[in-house]
């Protein structure tokens, strides 16, 4: 049969005697279906293979990205099933259950599903890596794992009952086993496949909810709806990883652990909130490995020269504004990266501590033993820095320490929660800084927001022009007439239309003119108005440019900046 297959390959010209030739030889060897060998070989692509068989075997195969599959229908196949024979139940029509397979030789799998599911099975052809997206997509991560360990819990016991009482040397089973050990891996290993930042746990009365987020956005994770039974399981384990107090379930707790998946290192800040239901979890992911590069924040050429310029004074201040998410800390941490010589000594006060920069020294904030930003700052002058980075200005305290620091000759790097530059002057302000002081010391305000980026795998041009509210807020310089680009949707971005995320910003450079309104105390939309005139760019008209540089879309750039429709 396998050599009836290579000629037939060969007629139809999809591939040479020789290379038939030698995968023959290399599949009497390992023993494998001639066709895997074909592929692994790279002689042809697994695709035209299987519509060979196809027409062959006279069956049909499928592109399982255009099917839509009914729930009930996946109901009637066990993930352990679905994981193990590397099948997708597809249609049941009577006692006829049709499923998609890749390899149209393998009964034996038909029948030991005949056997137990108790329907005749019928096949159709399907790409292997199609079937075991649908699977995940369908079945939910972790699924088979869960099964099995529901089937072993003992005979007598509630099932809640059971993963509660699970024991925490029990978790700590080889992962090949069926475990939650395993089970935790398989969701870690999917977020991070899944380009994931983090990993939300919540429980609710009734259920229990898993999602990722993903370039900025939350979405659900399908799970099977048997995993809330293990929920008290699962915390214990997630908590094991991060050393964290088991027994502990009525205060928050936060830590840390590190995982390897793939030679990558990632580490994982772990934070338990107690709720009404239980405990949630929340999972940060951090590449332990990261390249801070000026070329990759985003900026257009001239606001990079800008900062740059910025980044070779002696002393002073730059603020980075903008809300919980929006790329702050990538943004300074890439500004440490440029200014890290052997020449330099720079010292950091983080909470937490995000990424580890090689020869800068970074300390945690910890205030259960009063290591606060503010105390951490007046011992670190004594350990002579030329460049300190504030994790956060909080308060009037941290902040006038900060900016005494800066009037004694450091550079400082820090962050404010303000929505736009102008308005980060008026918030030291509010804190009861001296204007005087703000002119004194700070050299630049830089707001920024994070916009996801279109997909290049399924960019096109957009066949839905702007329209009127979109047009009326244009900023002025933009030119409309440009062609908008959209995300059709791919496997590459889950079908989003984006993949990746990139910065907006606005940089409000102190000059005479803007230091003379602060110091009268202007509102931040005078400022801002006059700071448009003398030359700065604002974060919706940066937005915007990207947009018609075919960078992101109009509706990105409305609900980052937050454009009235």
């Amino acid at each position: 049969m396998s050599v009836r297959i290579g000629e037939i390959l060969v007629e139809k010209q999809l591939i040479t005697e020789e290379q038939l030739t030698r995968a023959v030889a290399e599949h009497q060897k390992s023993k494998e279906f001639l066709g895997q060998t074909l592929i692994r070989l790279g002689f042809i692509s697994e695709e035209k293979l299987l519509k060979v068989l196809a027409g062959q075997q006279g069956i049909t195969f499928l592109n399982l990205k255009d099917v839509k599959f009914d729930d009930e229908i996946i109901k009637k196949m066990p993930a352990k099933f679905a994981w193990h024979y590397k099948i997708m139940p597809i249609t049941l029509k009577g006692n006829v259950l049709t499923v998609a397979m890749s390899n149209p030789f393998d009964m034996w799998s038909v029948d030991d599903l005949e056997t137990n599911l108790g329907y005749r099975v019928e096949t159709v052809l399907a790409l292997s890596s199609d079937i075991i997206e649908a699977i995940r997509k369908y079945y939910g991560v972790g699924a088979e794992t869960i099964e099995r360990i529901l089937a072993e819990t003992p005979q007598g016991e509630k099932i809640a009952e059971a993963a509660a009482k699970e024991k925490i040397e029990d978790l700590e089973k080889s992962p090949d086993a069926a475990s939650v050990v395993r089970l935790v891996n398989q969701i870690l290993q999917q977020a991070i496949h899944g380009r994931a930042t983090d990993i939300h746990f919540e429980h609710f009365r009734s259920e229990l909810l898993l999602r990722y987020r993903v370039d900025g956005i939350l979405y659900d994770a399908q799970v099977s709806e048997n995993m809330r039974y293990l929920y008290p399981a699962i915390i214990s384990r997630i908590k094991v990883m991060a050393n964290l107090d088991i027994v502990e379930r009525r205060v928050p707790q936060d830590g840390r652990a590190k995982v390897k998946i793939a030679e990558q290192e990632y580490e994982l800040r772990v934070s338990v909130l107690p709720t009404l239901s239980g405990e949630n979890v929340v999972i940060r992911i951090l590449p332990m490995l990261m390249l801070f590069s000026m070329a990759d924040l985003g900026m257009q050429p001239g606001e990079l020269q800008i900062l740059q310029r910025v980044l070779q004074k002696p002393h002073g201040i730059i603020f980075v504004t903008g809300p919980t998410g929006s790329g702050k800390t990538t943004t300074l941490y890439t500004c440490l990266s440029r200014l890290n010589t052997r020449e330099r000594k720079i010292i950091t006060i983080e909470d937490p501590v995000e990424y580890e920069l090689r020869g800068v020294s970074q300390i945690q904030v910890n205030p259960k033993i009063n290591l606060t930003f503010a105390g951490a700052l007046r011992s670190i002058l004594r350990h002579d820095p030329d460049v300190i980075m504030v994790g956060e200005v909080r308060d009037f305290e941290t902040a006038s320490i900060t900016i005494q620091t800066a009037l004694t000759g450091h550079l400082v790097f820090s962050t404010l929660h303000t929505n736009d530059a102008a308005g980060a002057a008026t918030r030291l302000i509010d804190m009861g800084i001296d204007p005087f002081l703000i002119t004194s010391s700070v050299e630049m305000f830089v707001a920024q927001r994070l916009i996801r980026k279109i997909c290049a795998q399924c960019k096109e041009p957009s066949k839905t022009p702007l329209d009127k509210s979109q047009l009326a807020n244009l900023p002025k310089g933009v030119d409309p007439g440009k062609p908008v680009f959209r995300g059709k949707g791919c496997s590459a971005c889950n079908n989003t239309g984006y993949k990746g995320r990139t910065g907006i910003y606005e940089l409000l450079v102190m000059n005479e003119t803007i230091r003379e309104m602060i110091l009268r105390k202007e509102s931040s939309d005078k400022v801002e108005a006059r700071a448009v005139e003398l030359g700065m760019k604002p974060m919706a008209q940066d937005g915007w440019e990207k947009v018609f540089a075919g960078i992101t879309t109009p509706e990105e750039v409305q609900r980052v900046t937050q454009v009235a429709e």
